[in-house]
């Protein structure tokens, strides 16, 4: 049955929520993550023979999600402080008359609820992984094409040596791969059962509780393990810590966009269309609204999952107040990150790349770009520190004067009775740019190849 509550609106959520994660954490799906878990134990207790196959038969009959009136749930989990009782109850309601009722036999809320969470975190890792994909397949796309695009290479915002975007895209797109390798780890750590009793020790569950967890496992679709984790949230702090990760990066590719789309440097813009990123009163504007968007919802995933660690405090056998943290936390980050991520690939593979502006800014600033290149020239022959003396008064002539590098060094040789070097050109100072787009590109195919398949 439908629920009557309705989440609070955010704009965020409004306008770029990804649907298959918000799915992925949608109330109808999580109870039906529950009534999974339900059945899942009473079949395999069945199996086992501890409970009689009819007792499973009716648990696996009851257990259905037209059974469930969200609303009473809901107003019970008020009472109570969790859903499962409820949820028990009305399954159990519905177990035919004569047969014994065995729903929930020997579990305790916990393990209903953080089998559920570890099915939702698969689910959630999967989706990532898709999506750090597709936003690393639309990066891998401009470093092969964009290899030997030569642009000036920035520090501390300012023109440094040169570079090509290729080389600067190649830096995201192994980032990205290192994502893949985080979350792939990440998969496995979620992915765990939780079945241990009470306190953890199992006693309800019988002698063969190690055999009935197992057996759950397999049939949710996860692993087992012989130690509970009811107060362990360490995988669930991580699985926050990584999103933070993957956020930033996306966060970070978005910046670099934004910064080198302003009107003086304009050397990338995001797509065109129809009022695409326009102004209610400013007719010529064309802002980098995806870009902007994405520092939003990666800014935001920082604030909520910092909150995490607190959970992860929780004492004794059961928490007293930190799980809660995570009802609220691990859903949004989730889908905050995965849009942002969804949001950076729709950015990416739009952009529009503007070879002509990267060239003609090469030459911005007299042409200071290519200081490092004359002072490793002349440090061969005058050494580096009396190179560097040559090339810095060079550098304040250009600066004050307007005259080309190349001229200042000359005159600033001859000054100092060095031999001028030759004019140094932006594309014979590439380094290894075209070794770091090989190598990122190879890393990253090599990554696409051991990609899981994605939730649906």
């Amino acid at each position: 049955m439908e629920g009557t509550f309705a989440p609070t609106f955010t704009m965020l959520d409004r306008l770029y929520a990804e649907p298959v994660m918000q799915a992925v954490f949608d109330e109808q799906r999580c109870i039906e993550y529950w009534l999974d878990v339900e059945r899942a134990l009473a079949v395999s207790q069945g199996q086992l023979g501890i409970i009689d196959p009819a007792e499973a038969a009716a648990v696996v009959h009851a257990a259905r999600a037209e059974n469930i009136d969200s609303d009473a749930l809901w107003a019970q989990a008020k009472t109570v402080g969790y859903p499962i009782m409820g949820l028990v109850r009305a399954v159990a309601a519905n177990i035919p008359s004569g047969v014994p009722e065995r729903v929930h036999d020997g579990a305790t809320t916990q393990d209903i609820m953080d089998s559920a969470l570890a099915m939702m975190l698969r689910d959630a890792v999967l989706r990532l992984i898709d999506l750090n994909g597709a936003l690393g397949d639309a990066i891998a796309a401009a470093v092969e094409l964009h290899a030997d695009t030569v642009m000036a290479g920035r520090t501390h915002a300012l023109q440094a040596v040169p570079t090509t975007y290729g080389a600067k895209m190649a830096v995201f797109l192994a980032q990205l791969k290192r994502h893949h390798e985080r979350l792939d780890q990440l998969l496995a750590r979620v992915s765990v059962v939780s079945l241990h009793g009470a306190a953890g020790t199992s006693a309800a569950l019988g002698p063969r509780s190690a055999e009935l967890r197992a057996a759950v496992a397999m049939r949710l679709g996860l692993s087992t393990t012989d130690v509970p984790w009811h107060v362990a949230r360490d995988s669930v702090l991580e699985f926050g810590q990584v999103c933070t990760q993957v956020a930033a990066t996306a966060a970070r590719l978005a910046r670099e966009v934004i910064d080198l789309s302003r009107t003086e440097i304009a050397e990338v813009a995001e797509r065109g269309g129809h009022h695409h990123g326009a102004s209610s009163t400013m007719p010529q504007k064309r802002n980098p609204i995806g870009s902007e968007a994405v520092v939003g919802l990666a800014s935001t995933v920082y604030a909520l999952s910092s909150a995490l660690p607190r959970a992860a405090e929780a004492g004794h056998e059961r928490a007293a107040g930190e799980w809660q943290i995570e009802w609220y936390v691990v859903p949004h980050v989730a889908c905050l990150t995965a849009a942002a991520l969804a949001e950076m690939a729709d950015v990416a593979r739009g952009l529009s790349i503007r070879p002509t502006a990267m060239a003609e800014n090469l030459a911005a600033d007299g042409g200071l770009l290519m200081a490092e290149a004359y002072m490793i020239g002349l440090a061969a022959r005058a050494g580096r520190q009396a190179a560097h003396d040559v090339v810095y008064a060079a550098s304040e002539t250009v600066r004050a004067t307007g005259m080309p590098l190349v001229a200042a060094v000359a005159a600033e040789c001859a000054r100092s009775g060095i031999a001028a070097p030759q004019e140094a050109t932006p594309d014979s100072y590439l380094g290894e740019a075209q070794a770091v787009c090989d190598r990122a590109l190879a890393d990253w195919k090599a990554c696409h190849n051991r990609r899981p398949s994605a939730v649906s």
